[in-house]
């Protein structure tokens, strides 16, 4: 009988030796460097994880940091408003109107009797001199008139005479009956003598009366008859002829009576302006004036302001102005179209935007921007109001800054953003141009 002798079991024996008792047992054995890996590979995890905690943290401590920088610039933030440099006023500017031309004298010629048109000498375009004979009527029934009418007067100047015989007649014949001695007359034939006496001064006073009478209407028609002749009444040009030979005329200018002639003198030519309400004061006598046409695209025509209406007319609210312009080439002449400029005198001193004005329950104001962007409220008064631009007489000073359409939410002293002749609107609104939950509104622009 044959005795094995046991092996101890270990790690180190050979697989062989591991069979005991008929019965196989399988090696657990394994590489020594696996283990070293597994350690490797967990201690790395661990590192990983701490420093995306690290990082994770850090990022997150960041973004609260950041937040809470933006939270403290929101609270301290200012609005941002658009400011403007006040500028100095000019000292003229000039005003641009239409008007109208007439001739110095401009007048409609119409008959003075009644007739008929016998010849004219004078047509439309022609300078005429004062008295020169236009045209001739001839008029039969006024030389009848005057003759009859001398006839008349020569049978009152007869019965002048006759009156006045009477006369002399009855007061003889009274002085004796008065002179005569009392109880040679009565006293009754004495009153009847001197009352004749007065009736025949009373008769020659209106035999004198009615032959002066007829001696008027003798002087009307010969005056009448210097009329038969159409004459210029002052030197110009004729610029209308509204006669034939052989038309019926009448006197007057009565509405069914038709014009002779039109006339006008144009070596000084007037031209006729409506001036707007809002520059009505600005137009006193003196004032110089620039005149322009299309008709002469290279010339200008100087003039000076005459006169004024000193009146509003309620319909069109403007005043008639008239500017006066020598014209001894007679260029211009009456009907025309023409462009007016008078250079007026400003009467205030600084000019900002009409954007800059505010109306608040104290009166106009301005919001003006100090040098520590702080707003500071001026009670202005307006000198001029040009539409987009207002001139102040008080308020402000060249080179100051002026809010333009300030939110009604900014009070005095509050500090501000400026931007400089811009809009606020073109700069995106973030948290740090709010305060609290007021974000300022857009603000126009000055141009």
């Amino acid at each position: 009988m044959s005795t094995i002798t046991p092996t101890p079991e270990g790690p180190n024996q050979p697989p062989e030796v591991l069979q005991t008792r008929g019965q196989a047992r399988v090696s657990t054995a394994s590489d020594p460097g696996t283990g070293r890996t597994l350690a490797y590979g967990v201690g790395g995890l661990a590192v990983l994880l701490l420093l995306g905690f690290i990082v994770a943290f850090a990022v997150r401590a960041h973004h609260e940091n950041v937040a809470r920088r933006l939270a403290q610039e929101n609270i301290a933030a200012r609005p941002v408003v658009a400011v403007v440099s006040v500028r100095s006023a000019a000292k003229d500017y000039p005003i641009e109107l239409p008007g109208e031309t007439t001739g110095w004298y401009q007048s409609i010629i119409f008959s003075r009797v009644d007739g008929y048109v016998a010849s004219w000498v004078a047509d439309i375009g022609d300078r005429v001199k004062q008295g020169q004979v236009l045209a001739t009527i001839d008029t039969p029934e006024m030389d009848q008139e005057l003759i009859a009418a001398r006839a008349q007067a020569a049978a009152s100047a007869a019965k002048v005479a006759v009156a006045e015989s009477n006369v002399s007649i009855a007061r003889l014949t009274y002085e004796r009956w008065r002179d005569s001695p009392r109880g040679v007359v009565s006293e009754q034939e004495r009153e009847e003598k001197k009352a004749s006496y007065q009736e025949a001064t009373a008769q020659l006073a209106a035999a004198k009366a009615q032959n002066q009478l007829d001696a008027a209407y003798v002087a009307k028609f010969v005056a009448m008859e210097v009329f038969k002749k159409v004459t210029a009444p002052y030197d110009g040009i004729i610029t209308a002829r509204h006669l034939d030979v052989g038309d019926l005329v009448s006197s007057g200018s009565s509405a069914n009576n038709n014009s002779l002639y039109a006339i006008a003198q144009s070596n000084v030519i007037r031209v006729f302006v409506d001036v707007p309400q809002k520059a009505a004061a600005d137009m006193v006598a003196g004032l110089g004036a620039m005149v322009t046409c299309d008709q002469y695209l290279n010339r200008v025509f100087r003039g000076k302001l005459a006169r004024s209406a000193m009146s509003i007319d309620p319909q069109t609210r403007t005043q008639r102005t008239e500017v006066d312009i020598p014209n001894p080439d007679l260029a211009l002449v009456p009907g025309m179209y023409v462009q007016v400029t008078f250079q007026v005198a400003q009467t205030g001193s600084q000019e900002v935007p009409a954007a800059a004005i505010l109306f608040r329950s104290t009166g106009l104001q301005v919001a003006v921007v100090d040098g520590e962007d702080r707003i500071d409220f001026r009670p202005v008064m307006v000198a001029k109001d040009n539409g987009d631009t207002l001139v102040l007489e008080n308020g402000v000073k060249a080179g100051e800054r002026v809010a333009l359409n300030l939110s009604s939410a900014i009070v005095a002293g509050e500090l501000v953003t400026p931007v400089e002749g811009e809009t606020p609107a073109k700069f995106p609104v973030s948290g740090a141009n709010k305060i609290g939950n007021r974000t300022p509104s857009a603000v126009p622009s000055a141009d």
